[in-house]
């Protein structure tokens, strides 16, 4: 039994999977994926490449979280189980790839420039 690993980042936060052949179980930082994820929202953005190939159940997935928002966290591990995934099988590569579970999202935060509340907003100006 092969473990295959992955990572996958999303703004602040990094995930890394190590994907094994079992029964459908995930666990992220030592917890269950719906008492790490309450949100049923954020379990199925995780669940998304499993289900797409129809293997939620062929798997066990051991992950974990660091940095970020649970948002970003969510984002973050489904890339990488979308990179362990092809890791497992490279057949498996165009069907993520055409759903986009295999683009890194590149977007950051931008920084706050000096003298203004915020990266862009400037306070109110005063002419007189």
């Amino acid at each position: 039994m092969e473990v295959f690993n992955a990572i996958g980042r999303r703004k602040a936060a990094v995930a890394r999977v190590y994907l094994s052949e079992g029964n459908g179980v995930i666990t992220i930082n030592g917890k269950d994926l719906n008492t790490y994820f309450p949100s049923g929202i954020l379990q199925y953005v995780v669940k998304q490449p499993l289900n797409h190939l129809s293997v939620a159940d062929k798997f066990n997935i051991k992950a974990n979280l660091d940095g970020g928002g649970f948002t970003g966290q969510a984002e973050a591990l489904r890339l990488a189980i979308a990179r362990a995934l092809v890791k497992v099988d490279e057949a498996n590569k165009p069907v993520l790839k055409s759903e986009g579970f295999l683009t890194r999202d590149s977007r950051e935060v931008e920084r706050k420039k000096p003298g203004r509340p915020k990266a862009r907003k400037r306070f109110q100006f005063s002419k007189r």
